[in-house]
């Protein structure tokens, strides 16, 4: 059996864009239901500064709280080498970086160009090295940039090929606005794949369009065997305006299930944590399967 590899987004990626603060209570009880229900690798914090991302200034709190469960790892995202020595004081074993295929998002993400953003990480690459430590890499806007419009799969190629070699263990590729369709995913993906081997690839899609689930199985039957989600569409970007939640968890498993793909993930378990972090938030899961699962059990007898 195909066994495909999900990267759980919520606790980092989903949360980091909530307008109100939610409680470290909450984003721990999230993150342990979260591995309860199978998942084997939660991204959990961000260390970058309160003033740029405020939902994420508790990240050493929440390191040194955080209860590990036996065979999850908890990555958090550490851009720069205060954020990663913060992260390694905190307790973090592994860490992620992230770049853009957009000058202009990266300007307005991290105010530099890519090759500097690119050139700062490297203090980060080593000191991870000394310590033992796997760094994933991200690359936004694989497909469209709120700023640039479309960018060329080439350049995505270019900066995805950087990032594994410079020593990232895997690049996912990231359509931040959620523009992508198959049929450009599958061109970005030809251009990557042509410089950075398919298993050290994974795929990171959000839902503007509502083209995420179908480029997640279009990315399978390329050859991708990771993907990044959040559980209930949690999610969007702060530089990147009207930018949806990733695709969400639920639905990306359903999706795979129904292929006959091992993932190791309970289905109903991840369901109910969608609908109890949704109802901490005030709203209906963004999940179009967690809805479905949900109202079926409310028309089922007792």
């Amino acid at each position: 059996m195909t066994t495909v590899r999900i990267v759980e987004m919520g606790p980092r990626d989903g949360l980091q864009n909530e307008k109100q603060l939610v409680p470290l209570a909450t984003k721990l009880e999230l993150i342990d239901r979260l591995a309860a229900a199978g998942l084997r690798e939660i991204e959990v914090t961000s260390f970058v500064s309160p003033k740029w991302v405020p939902q994420m200034g508790d990240h050493d709190a929440l390191m040194r709280a955080l209860v590990r469960r036996p065979g999850v790892r908890y990555p958090v995202l550490a851009p720069n080498l205060k954020g990663f020595q913060a992260a390694m004081d905190a307790g973090a074993e592994d860490v992620a970086v992230f770049a853009a295929a957009s000058e202009a998002f990266s300007q307005k993400n991290i105010n530099c160009s890519i090759a500097e953003s690119i050139e700062r990480f490297l203090p980060v690459m080593a000191a991870a090295r000394e310590c033992g430590v796997s760094v994933r890499g991200y690359v936004s806007c694989v497909i469209g940039c709120p700023y640039e419009g479309t960018v060329a799969p080439a350049r995505v190629a270019e900066v995805a090929e950087r990032l594994a070699d410079i020593g990232c263990h895997e690049v996912s590729l990231g359509d931040t606005i959620g523009v992508g369709t198959p049929a450009s995913v599958q061109r970005m993906l030809e251009a990557v794949a042509a410089r950075v081997s398919l298993d050290r690839l994974a795929g990171h899609y959000h839902d503007t369009y509502g083209m995420a689930v179908a480029n997640v199985h279009a990315s399978y039957a390329f050859g991708l065997r990771a993907f990044d989600a959040s559980v209930g569409g949690l999610g969007g970007c702060p530089y990147a305006r009207g930018a949806t939640g990733n695709v969400a968890t639920e639905d990306v498993v359903y999706l795979l299930h129904g292929l006959g793909v091992h993932t190791g993930i309970d289905l109903e378990a991840l369901v109910d944590c969608a609908a109890w972090i949704s109802q901490q938030l005030d709203r209906a899961p963004a999940s179009r399967v967690a809805r479905a699962m949900l109202a079926k059990r409310t028309e089922m007898p007792a």
